[in-house]
């Protein structure tokens, strides 16, 4: 079993944002979630990880496999897409993943053909293997980049992102294939999507303003708000009366109106409604959006 082992890792970028901080996690085959929302740092971690940026200070090992002293040995087993997969516009997928394993120190060209065959039907990409990537869909081409990254059979994928701007039906394809490649490997899943991690992760972390704030199970982190969560649609006039009042973890619209989950140890009553909790509720109630008003 591969392990990933983070210790203590922190980055202060040059402008004072201090992106990551002591941040430590172990990471074991299977599905990782990274769940938070934009700017907690979890680009930075993913690019960090993946050894396109150093680290101030910490360490990570991929089994025996120190990444920051032996970054090319970690890079022969990483497979890594992006938040913007970048594509060759003139060029087919066929041809864009042949490119990339010849990258990826791939020679032989009948094992590189009968492997990008593989990962071209792997990604449901095969019947427009020869059509160019310019032409794809959003999903179409989350999945070439899926396929690129599994070149090599890796022993950690990182994606970061990969469900941003797709379609339900895309995200759902792209859902099995993910769950497909994870059996046997690390999978790190950054995302700011509940959907994502609900939908595939078994074990998770939620990051914010650089620090790891949760980590464990998405049904752990859920029990430990069962019974706390209520629920009222206020008037929006009341909205910030009732931030002053209670600990409010999110609020959305319902019918027009404000629709707020509150967290209390006791019924608040004054018309709140217990209801059960969910990964949304534990999300905004672990980075603290008590005062969310909009």
């Amino acid at each position: 079993m591969n392990i990933l082992t983070i210790n203590g890792l922190s980055k202060t970028y040059p402008n004072g944002v201090k992106a990551l901080d002591n941040v430590s996690i172990e990471i074991e085959n299977g599905i990782f979630g990274l769940l938070g929302p934009n700017g907690a740092g979890k680009s930075s971690l993913m690019r960090t990880l993946a050894t396109l940026q150093e680290a101030d200070s910490g360490t990570a090992k991929l089994g025996e496999t120190d990444i920051f002293n032996d970054p090319n040995e970690l890079r022969k087993t990483l497979g890594y897409l992006p938040q913007e997969f970048g594509v060759y516009p003139r060029i087919t997928a066929k041809q864009l993943l042949d490119h990339m394993a010849i990258l990826k120190g791939i020679t032989n060209s009948s094992e590189r053909k009968e492997m990008v065959n593989y990962l071209l039907d792997k990604a449901n990409l095969y019947d427009v293997r020869n059509k160019s990537v310019k032409g794809f869909s959003g999903g179409m081409k989350q999945r070439v980049g899926i396929a690129q990254a599994l070149i090599g059979n890796p022993k950690l994928i990182i994606v970061d992102e990969p469900t941003a701007g797709l379609d339900p039906g895309e995200r759902n394809r792209f859902y099995n294939l993910l769950a497909d490649v994870g059996k046997e490997v690390i999978v790190i899943l950054s995302t700011h999507i509940v959907d994502d991690v609900r939908e595939l992760c078994t074990k998770m972390a939620i990051m914010n303003l650089g620090q790891i704030v949760y980590q464990g199970t998405p049904q752990n982190a859920i029990g430990e708000l069962d019974g706390k969560v209520y629920q009222k649609i206020v008037n929006r006039d009341e909205l910030q009366e009732y931030a002053q009042n209670y600990s409010i973890i999110s609020n959305k619209m319902s019918g027009g109106q404000p629709l707020i989950h509150v967290y209390n140890e006791s019924n608040p009553n004054n018309g709140f409604e217990q209801v059960k909790p969910n990964l949304e509720d534990v999300f905004f109630s672990k980075i603290n959006t008590s005062n969310i008003l909009v």
